[in-house]
């Protein structure tokens, strides 16, 4: 069967209507018609190949909303017709040390979805079945294509640096992860403190659940939180013009300031006072199969939904310039 895509054929092209047939359905494979699909920073990372893996012509898209069309004669747990969604990874090999210990994002054979081969700017996409999630009734499929990777990225870490509900936590950057990491926060019961240098964003902030608003490029206000928080989530993308060694040294003892986004170039961090009060800095994917059907109760639990700004397939090229430029209200989403 022949799909119908956008894809660009270089790194920063524009993208385009592209058609492919993607052969016979795997045993273990799900084929899905795609409904919905967010557009994440990722998606432009992998467009312009800043991170040197994209293979043209190059269709993004991984956070995907869609209804089963197809399922492989071994896969009995997902049935025709059924809501689901895709994110970031599309398949791992089952059988490493990785995947037989529950850590299948982290398989040294994962495939990306936008890798394997093509991503969800299309009419449907491919995905071995341990890697397609039931969407929760209540959450609303036009909303809900962010949370498949954006979701997942900031929701992972809390479970495996052990962020606990009397915690004292703060969000570097509010954007399209960042907000997520505030809604899933709160209603984790945590004391969320937000980092930002958009001063104008602190009434919106707060209402996502912030309890404290700190405009990031004031150094005494930073000054203010020394040894106070248990983890600190750096969501940005950009290199700051910070000193993180600031935010080190606002981590109470044992504290964590762990990294989501991707930022290309090098830390520069002291490392005596991490030392003496036993701090750590890490960084953190998205998140394993068990792990995204956790995020996904959780979601649907408390109606956490990231806020998102809706665009029509044809409209591609403009969600993408928006998101380049800084412009788009927190997550974007394509719809078919």
């Amino acid at each position: 069967m022949k799909t119908l895509a956008y894809a660009a054929s270089q790194p920063g092209g524009k993208l385009l209507p592209f058609e492919y047939d993607s052969g016979a359905l795997g045993d273990h494979q799900v084929e899905v018609k795609v409904e919905h699909c967010g557009v994440c920073h990722s998606d432009l990372s992998m467009l312009d190949n800043h991170w040197g893996i994209t293979q043209y012509p190059f269709v993004p898209g991984h956070e995907i909303i869609g209804t089963i069309e197809k399922a492989g004669s071994y896969v009995t747990h997902l049935k025709e017709g059924q809501r689901v969604g895709i994110g970031w990874s599309s398949g791992s090999c089952n059988t490493c040390d990785m995947c037989m210990s529950g850590n299948h994002h982290l398989c040294a054979a994962n495939i990306p979805t936008v890798l394997g081969p093509y991503g969800g700017f299309a009419e449907r996409v491919r995905a071995q079945a341990e890697w397609v999630f039931p969407l929760p009734e209540n959450l609303d499929p036009k909303m809900a294509g962010p949370l498949m990777c954006g979701g997942i990225t900031v929701f992972s870490p809390m479970l495996e640096f052990n962020v606990k509900p009397t915690h004292r936590v703060g969000v570097i950057g509010i954007g399209g992860l960042g907000h997520m990491a505030i809604k899933f926060l709160n209603a984790w019961g945590c004391e969320v403190t937000a980092f930002s240098s958009h001063p104008e964003k602190e009434q919106e902030v707060r209402s996502f659940g912030a309890h404290n608003f700190v405009k990031s490029t004031d150094s005494n206000a930073l000054a203010k939180y020394v040894n106070y928080f248990d983890y600190i989530i750096s969501t940005v993308n950009v290199t700051l013009n910070c000193d993180w060694n600031a935010y080190i040294n606002a981590l109470h003892q044992k504290g964590k300031l762990v990294f989501v986004g991707v930022v290309l170039e090098p830390l520069q961090v002291n490392l005596f006072p991490m030392i003496i009060k036993q701090t750590i800095v890490a960084a953190s994917p998205t998140g394993s199969p068990a792990v995204i059907a956790s995020m996904l109760e959780f979601a649907a639990r408390h109606n956490i939904l990231p806020t998102v700004e809706s665009f029509p397939f044809t409209d591609v090229n403009k969600a993408v310039d928006l998101l380049k430029e800084g412009r788009m209200h927190y997550r974007a989403v394509l719809s078919n």
